[in-house]
């Protein structure tokens, strides 16, 4: 009995540094598929992506089970030192849904207002299973709550939560942010 229990422990343990490995090489491969990759970036190899449409910067986590779709005119812009919890939803576009007398989905014509770009800025951490909706801009310094579904811009420094998100807190104080930002970015770059 102890035996089997053995057995089974170090064919489960060379099953999951399989599938480590696995990952691992496909999110070296998959990652030159990205419109832009930058360094230390790490991403689930089967979330599902539009590939060529997101640009990420250095140093982003982004989760378990993501979906990140975008049309190539719109894109999906993630900064540097971003932190994607499981099963964040970013989306940046939508259907015309305007044409009298046929079916949406027989409708293939985009109006300029159906795609826009998401940017989500530097330092930004969206919490689990957050939705992030086309023509967003997420400020940097700011927390996306989990679940949360973000609709409009998100102020900088920023604590949003909710359905639609609402901002319902802020990180720092003013003064807080402004010594924040002396330490982390160069003057041409710091918050005014």
């Amino acid at each position: 009995m102890m035996r089997t229990y053995w057995v089974l422990r170090l064919v489960a343990g060379g099953l999951l540094s399989c599938n480590r490995i696995r990952r691992a090489i496909k999110m070296l491969l998959l990652g030159s598929m990205f419109k832009k990759c930058g360094k230390n970036v790490r991403f689930d190899p089967d979330g599902h992506y539009t590939f060529e449409s997101i640009e990420i910067g250095d140093d982003v986590y982004i989760g378990p089970g993501p979906v990140m779709y975008a049309e190539r005119r719109s894109g999906i812009r993630i900064g540097s030192k971003v932190l994607l919890g499981p099963k964040v939803m970013i989306i940046g576009g939508n259907h015309n849904w305007s044409v009298i007398g046929r079916f949406m989905f027989d409708v293939k014509e985009k109006r300029p207002e159906d795609d826009e770009t998401v940017i989500i800025e530097d330092d930004v951490w969206i919490g689990a299973g957050a939705i992030i909706l086309k023509g967003v801009r997420i400020a940097r310094g700011s927390i996306v709550g989990a679940g949360a579904v973000v609709t409009r811009d998100v102020p900088p420094y920023s604590i949003v939560a909710g359905v639609p998100a609402r901002v319902c807190s802020h990180r720092f104080t003013e003064d807080a942010i402004l010594d924040h930002e002396k330490c982390l970015y160069p003057p041409s770059e710091r918050l005014r």
